[in-house]
């Protein structure tokens, strides 16, 4: 929530085809965080490589990891990244352009010491990171490395990433791996988030085979006038193939934004009304439990041998309609509070965000050069 409201007030102060490209392709291997909230890639930095396994989001433009020295760090499964090892590391001069490029990856202006850029910044939850903005290799794979990679070596962090060793930042933006890696993979990327912590989904970058056999596209927009963040546009929901009453009106209002870093989708009120009350009368004949949170449609599926629910759809300019897989309808606090992982927004003027729940299982892909954003069934399971 508190991602949400952070990301929507800085939209809010901003507002007064197919690309023919034929670039390689490089595909990680890609995982639910122990918390289930985010997913991780794991990449090589530095010479020799040391491996670190990072939360991929398409929120964020700046790449980072924890660094030593540590000021204050936190826990994380890998060992702490050391510059001092790397024959390939250096830090960047304060009067260098990436350095002032900071202020647009990370919405603070970068900071000097002896002449050395430092940034700053911070997430909606009160993390935050802090260190040198530098230079190194970055190992994709043995065979798809990237020099010069501008990153965050972050001496001081604190917050709740939840074991992974730091970030990689997806977003529109000069900083982003996304434009860093332009050469190399034509600004494509593609990744599929898996069901359950025991599955394995993917991020690719580059324009690889893709693996659903149902892509359609819908444009990608922008949300706000200078937004990093990738906007599509929500024509209408449908719950056991019936649509829902829903003014066209309310989802374009102000935008959404499609984010692999939020986890649940935020609706207008209006939407969200409409889509519990269906839900709800479809769910008739199941226990309801009390509410998680914002979460206020819950169940208590416990004793329960089989579910059956209603099939939710949500239809985006394309047109194109998308079933959400069962595993992407759902936020699971335990067998006896099972909860519609949907939530309103505060008004129907805010952005709305489509969440990784929602996102499971589909082949998600990015085409920044072509202007759009595909979606195909069944890219994981």
């Amino acid at each position: 929530m508190a991602r949400v409201k952070w990301i929507q007030s800085k939209i809010s102060n901003s507002i007064s085809g197919t690309s023919d490209l034929a670039e390689p392709a490089v595909n990680l291997p890609a995982s639910r965080s122990p918390s289930g909230s985010n997913y991780v890639v794991t990449v090589g930095l530095g010479t020799p490589t040391k491996n670190l396994t990072l939360i991929f989001d398409t929120g964020s433009a700046l790449t980072w990891t924890q660094c030593e020295p540590c000021l204050s760090c936190y826990s994380q499964a890998d060992p702490i990244f050391d510059p001092s090892q790397s024959s390939s590391y250096a830090n960047i001069s304060c009067s260098a352009p990436s350095c002032t490029n900071l202020l647009s990856g990370t919405g603070l202006p970068p900071d000097c010491n002896d002449s050395t850029c430092v940034y700053g910044a911070t997430y909606v939850d009160g993390s935050f990171t802090t260190g040198f903005f530098a230079t190194e290799t970055l190992t994709i794979s043995p065979t798809d490395v990237i020099t010069n990679f501008e990153f965050g070596c972050g001496e001081d962090n604190e917050g709740t990433f939840n074991g992974s060793a730091g970030l990689l930042g997806l977003a529109r933006d000069p900083i982003s791996i996304l434009e860093q890696s332009a050469t190399q993979y034509g600004q494509y990327f593609s990744y599929c988030l898996p069901p359950l912590s025991s599955c394995t989904g993917y991020l690719t970058f580059g324009r690889g085979m893709d693996t659903s056999p149902s892509l359609n596209f819908t444009p990608m927009l922008t949300v706000g006038q200078t937004s990093p963040h990738y906007g599509i546009n929500i024509t209408g929901i449908s719950v056991a193939g019936n649509p829902l009453s829903i003014p066209s009106t309310v989802f374009s209002n102000a935008g959404t934004i499609l984010d692999s870093g939020t986890t649940l989708t935020y609706l207008p009120p209006t939407a969200y009304a409409a889509l519990r009350s269906a839900f709800q009368q479809a769910m008739a004949n199941y226990t309801s439990a009390p509410p998680f949170s914002q979460l206020d449609t819950c169940y208590d599926f416990s004793g329960v041998s089989t579910i059956t629910v209603p099939v939710i759809t949500f239809s985006f300019s394309g047109p194109i309609n998308l079933d959400l897989d069962v595993s992407g309808m759902f936020y699971w606090v335990n067998a006896s509070q099972v909860c519609l992982a949907f939530v309103a927004n505060i008004a129907d003027t805010n952005v709305s965000f489509y969440g990784n729940i929602q996102q499971r299982t589909f082949e998600v892909v990015y085409d920044v050069p072509g202007g759009q954003i595909g979606f195909g069934a069944q890219g994981c399971s």
